[in-house]
């Protein structure tokens, strides 16, 4: 079970909700999203969350643009609290964020500062709040997976943390880190459950290894 002694209750959520819309960045329950802050509008969105719960919402928009300002986004997303924070000498804010909960979007709000808000509904995640249990997944096939996969995409992967994390901390951050295309990852974000996730985790990975291969034997007809 993980312990989040800074975590939120469902009551502390706010019903007002400041997003961020990224294609291709995934956040979930319990996994940190390094973000680099240099735009004025997102610069104000960071400086209003400080004030205001440190809660902001990462959503993908449905079709990526250069800057998804106006294009409409999935209406699942994941909320994050910023638990580091650092300035630059050049302007920029250096933040984490560690999810804390899902999010449905009821509606969007007028923009405040330039930045996006939408009214969200916790209460169908509201067990993304509860302690985390961990989760037993086929870690074999998942590592067989795995292998093919940084070896596709040429990734630089820390083994040995690989190795020693959960079966939970691992799909996690390996769901988040993977160059998968924004319809999947927001499969990964609108799984069920963690079981569900590392099963559609590893279901993601080899369709992208079986497919490599078929393109291959195309190639070579």
């Amino acid at each position: 079970m993980t312990i989040r002694p800074f975590h939120p209750r469902l009551d502390d959520l706010p019903r007002v909700l400041p997003i961020f819309p990224l294609s291709g960045a995934l956040l979930l329950p319990d996994g940190k999203l390094p973000l680099n802050i240099f735009e004025p509008r997102y610069l104000a969105l960071v400086q209003d969350s400080l004030a205001w719960g440190r809660i902001i919402g990462m959503v993908q928009p449905v079709k990526a643009t250069e800057d998804g300002s106006a294009e409409p986004v999935f209406d699942t997303g994941c909320a994050g609290r910023i638990s580091s924070f650092s300035e630059t000498e050049d302007g920029r804010l250096l933040i984490t964020l560690t999810g804390i909960c899902r999010f449905r979007i009821v509606e969007e709000l007028e923009s405040a500062r330039g930045y996006r808000r939408v009214i969200a509904n916790w209460e169908v995640f509201r067990q993304d709040l509860e302690p985390a249990l961990e989760v037993a997944i086929d870690r074999p096939r998942l590592m067989a997976a795995l292998k093919k996969f940084v070896k596709l995409h040429n990734l630089d992967i820390n083994w040995k943390a690989i190795e020693s994390a959960s079966d939970l901390a691992l799909t996690v951050s390996l769901a988040m880190a993977c160059p998968f295309e924004p319809p999947e990852k927001q499969a990964l974000l609108e799984s069920v459950d963690a079981a569900q996730r590392a099963a559609t985790l590893i279901t993601l990975m080899e369709m992208a290894v079986a497919g490599q291969k078929g393109a291959g034997r195309t190639l070579r007809q």
